[in-house]
């Protein structure tokens, strides 16, 4: 009797040091659509996502969280490698701003504060009508596909949590789709 006590207490306790649910931790790619327009090759994408814990302790402790997306419009070639005919590549800087209490995001130039840090990860779940490649690179009837990758860069982030990097920063999504004949993505 004191045995099988004994053996459901040790279970219990075992049972309560274990972590709780694991949350999937990655990037859900929602939609990604290319347009041609009069100005080139237009890409739209939309992500799904939530910072992990300790991105999220890392960004409130002063430490800026960038956000990277590339795109290249490669042509299909049967007699070599596929030639790269456009490359483009847009990063955005998140941080907080403790004294004015607010997030900032920055692309470029251009700077945009939100009171929310779901309002500024808004901003950076998504792209559209993104000019990726001019008029002059792709030419009608060639064979194309787009290769994407959106990610949270951590070679920005400081040396010191490079190292032993924790699962809170495995954000990445990668896809590979091939072009129709009118520019849209299979």
């Amino acid at each position: 009797m004191f045995a099988r006590i004994a053996i459901t207490a040790f279970f219990a306790v075992l049972l309560a040091l274990l972590p709780g649910p694991v949350r999937a931790e990655g990037i859900e790619l929602a939609q990604l659509a290319t347009r041609r327009a009069d100005d080139g090759l237009e890409l739209s994408f939309t992500t799904r996502f939530e910072l992990g814990r300790a991105a999220e302790d890392a960004l409130h402790k002063g430490v800026p969280l960038y956000f990277v997306a590339e795109a290249s419009v490669l042509r299909n070639r049967w007699y070599w490698r596929d030639a790269r005919v456009a490359r483009a590549e847009r990063v955005w800087r998140v941080e907080w701003k403790p004294l004015l209490r607010q997030y900032r995001v920055s692309t470029g130039g251009l700077h945009q504060s939100f009171a929310t840090l779901d309002e500024a990860l808004t901003v950076l779940r998504g792209q559209s009508a993104w000019r990726i490649a001019e008029p002059k690179d792709i030419e009608d009837g060639g064979g194309y596909y787009l290769e994407f990758s959106y990610k949270l860069d951590v070679t920005q982030l400081p040396r010191p949590m490079q190292i032993g990097l924790q699962s809170g920063f495995a954000l990445s999504v990668e896809q590979k789709r091939n072009f129709a004949s009118d520019f849209t993505l299979k």
